[in-house]
């Protein structure tokens, strides 16, 4: 990999010193570094432990930030065209770690719950040692049952539930068990005197086997622990963490709860896991929710679930006495896939913030362009999973470099950018790429993703793709690759070698806005600015979050029920005049206004208008006013009024100057009444 240290600090505007064997010989050079006080960018990640302890040991307060330029750059086929990408990828490092946001503490005394057969739970519970406290919950006694020696507290019964996360786990359960596993003395007289061997080595009695003969009971004089007579009775115990043997675990979600812990009885990782979750533990607080913004429910009509659906924690919830979704920091894991469903922006991804990531993404296209780079895709992977792949896919392309047919790499054109979580940014930053410049965006998902956000991301890009094309942006400019592990890297290598597609003819200048709408439609401003082809509408697969309404005039009676129900002020109404107004950019496609409609008159359509139009209040129906018919003051529509005399026309209630009053407004409706001399009134009754 030919590295020019003048070329590539011209592009970072610095003035840079090439070390080739920086790692080991010449690790002098960083630590000179570190005293400089400056921030410092080391380009390879191999010895990032070794450089760590160094900067530790020099007590040093100087920002220190690794960046892979070697395997995702150096070792690939187009080594030596990759100036641009690696410019890009310093000009990345140089920029500032996330804002702090606000944190999510846990607290946890090292309580732990095991719950299994109880000789695979006393055996993890010997594993872990002295760490934790431990209580054992059986299901069974499995094949070699408990140890003679009591060594921790035994809890039976049927569960009823287990709720909860890392410091605050509530097990409920029902004590319905003869022996009381508190008083039993593990004399094993009660196996010995049982004839149908109805009582096993976990010390509870299988009652589906045993036949009354209470043997066991005489023999438990002494102990008292056996009483067939006890009634069952509900307990409840909390817990700091959770280890589960089970086959059938208790909580069947993707991302189980931070301290939840299954385990098969092999590897060790999962015991390890358990005793680092000890102490006071933060982590940020990664979604903001702005109730006014939501389209989850209005009027107790409920419109959008996609947060709900999508989530794979379970963490978010519908709270119908406050009509708006409820979000549990605690089971939140942070991939962000709820904000990049939400249709309006309600629930945003606080760490990073997207101003953030558009921030990495205008200064990684600019360097690359300014390098002399063409046709930057931009391969959004996660931290964890995704990194180890392209890892592999570099280190297999540096083994085979010798070989006619081998792996590639990543090629010179394809930017990896790691994210906190793959499936945390969706449509409107991708387009914002795309307008800055980037010719393909392409996400990495692999295992670690739940199969729901799989399907989120390509239907996010479906709409995205839809946009582009109906524009005339020529090739297909978003893509999802799949690799579940370095076995998958032979297809993904092709994947990677896919022809550029068209991109914009300038680059824009935007900023990435906190607010979602805001940057989509900047991004959408620009693109169709620079359009290749300019339609009247593009129509977009259904789901979308831009679209328009379909009003069946014969239906409608301009109630304007639908105004009081969009949570994204698209319908309007006007003071002056019976009038349903829309403004098709801030419609969300949410459907509250749809299912809010009595008459059920509204019809969504998911599309893009590229009319100016679409940015102003467009009369979609209008009405004569109804005239009352003793001032003649305008009030209702025709057809309201019309359609309310038709169906009161035949109810005793509305007879004669009942139903007459109904023709007049609110005012002369109540002189009518007043002025009316054979009215009967409450006080005659």
């Amino acid at each position: 990999m030919p590295l020019d240290p003048r070329s590539l600090g011209a592009a970072l505007n610095e003035t840079l010193t090439l070390h080739s064997t920086l790692c080991r010989r010449e690790a002098g050079a960083f630590e000179a570094a570190l005293k400089s006080g400056e921030d410092v960018v080391v380009a390879c990640t191999q010895e990032r432990r070794l450089f760590t302890e160094l900067a530790n040991g020099a007590n040093s307060t100087a920002p220190i930030r690794f960046v892979n330029i070697r395997e995702t750059g150096g070792w690939s086929r187009d080594a030596a065209s990759a100036s641009p990408k690696i410019a890009a990828l310093l000009a990345a490092a140089h920029l500032p770690d996330p804002e702090p946001v606000a944190t999510v503490t846990y607290k946890s005394a090292g309580r732990v719950l095991i719950i299994g057969q109880l000789g695979a739970a006393e055996r993890a519970a010997e594993l872990l040692g002295d760490d934790l406290d431990v209580t054992l919950f059986t299901q069974g006694a499995g094949d070699a049952g408990a140890a003679q020696e009591r060594r921790y507290p035994v809890l039976g019964g049927k569960i009823e539930s287990l709720t909860g996360w890392l410091g605050a786990f509530e097990l409920k359960w029902l004590r319905n068990n003869p022996i009381d596993l508190d008083l039993c003395t593990r004399c094993n007289a009660c196996l010995v005197a049982c004839p149908e061997d109805a009582i096993g080595l976990d010390y509870q009695i299988d009652l589906n086997a045993c036949q009354s003969h209470r043997a066991c009971v005489k023999v438990c004089k002494v102990a008292g622990a056996i009483d067939f007579t006890r009634e069952p009775e509900s307990a409840s115990e909390t817990f700091d963490l959770v280890l589960d043997l089970r086959a059938t675990p208790a909580f069947s979600q993707h991302a189980l709860p931070q301290g939840y812990v299954r385990w098969d009885g092999l590897s060790l990782a999962p015991l390890n896991k358990l005793r680092s979750l000890v102490g006071e533990i933060e982590k940020p607080k990664f979604f903001n929710y702005k109730q006014k913004l939501c389209a989850h429910s209005r009027n107790e009509k409920i419109g959008c679930n996609a947060c709900i659906d999508v989530c794979s924690a379970s963490a978010i919830s519908s709270d119908r006495s406050r009509q708006q979704i409820k979000v549990n920091p605690n089971l939140c894991v942070g991939c962000g896939t709820c904000s990049t469903v939400c249709p309006t922006g309600a629930i945003s991804f606080a760490y990073p913030r997207a101003s953030e990531q558009g921030v990495k993404f205008k200064t990684l296209l600019s360097t690359f362009a300014r390098s002399g780079g063409k046709n930057a895709a931009l391969l959004l992977h996660s931290q964890e999973g995704g990194t180890r792949l392209l890892g592999d896919l570099g280190r297999a392309a540096q083994l085979e470099r010798g070989a006619k047919q081998g792996t590639h790499g990543v090629p010179a054109r394809v930017l990896p950018v790691p994210l906190w979580h793959t499936s945390s940014l969706g449509l409107e930053v991708w387009l914002t790429a795309i307008a800055y410049g980037a010719s393909q965006v392409w996400v990495l998902m692999t295992d670690e993703e739940a199969p729901q956000y799989h399907e989120a991301i390509r239907s996010q890009m479906a709409v995205a793709q839809a946009i582009l094309t109906g524009l005339g942006y020529q090739g297909e400019h978003f893509r999802v690759l799949h690799a579940k592990d370095a076995r998958d890297l032979a297809a993904l290598d092709s994947d990677l070698q896919a022809p550029p597609a068209q991109t914009v003819a300038r680059t824009a200048g935007f900023a990435v806005q906190s607010d979602k709408r805001a940057t989509l439609d900047l991004a959408l401003d620009h693109l169709i600015e620079h359009a290749p082809a300019a339609p009247a509408v593009i129509a977009l697969p259904a789901g979308a979050p831009l679209g328009m309404l379909v009003i069946n005039k014969d239906a409608c009676t301009l109630c304007l029920s639908c105004v009081n129900a969009c949570p994204a002020s698209a319908l309007q109404d006007n003071a002056e005049s019976p009038q349903l107004k829309l403004v098709e950019k801030n419609c969300v496609q949410c459907g509250l206004c749809a299912t809010t409609c009595p008459e059920k008159a509204i019809t969504l359509v998911p599309q893009l208008s590229l009319s100016p139009m679409r940015k102003e209040a467009v009369v979609i129906n209008e009405m004569k006013p109804y005239a009352c018919v003793r001032c003649a003051k305008p009030f209702g529509t025709l057809k309201a009024i019309e359609s309310m005399l038709g169906k009161l026309a035949g109810h005793s209630m509305f007879q004669g100057a009942a139903l007459e009053r109904l023709k007049m407004c609110s005012d002369c409706r109540v002189v009518d009444i007043y002025s009316a001399q054979n009215e009967i009134k409450i006080t005659d009754l």
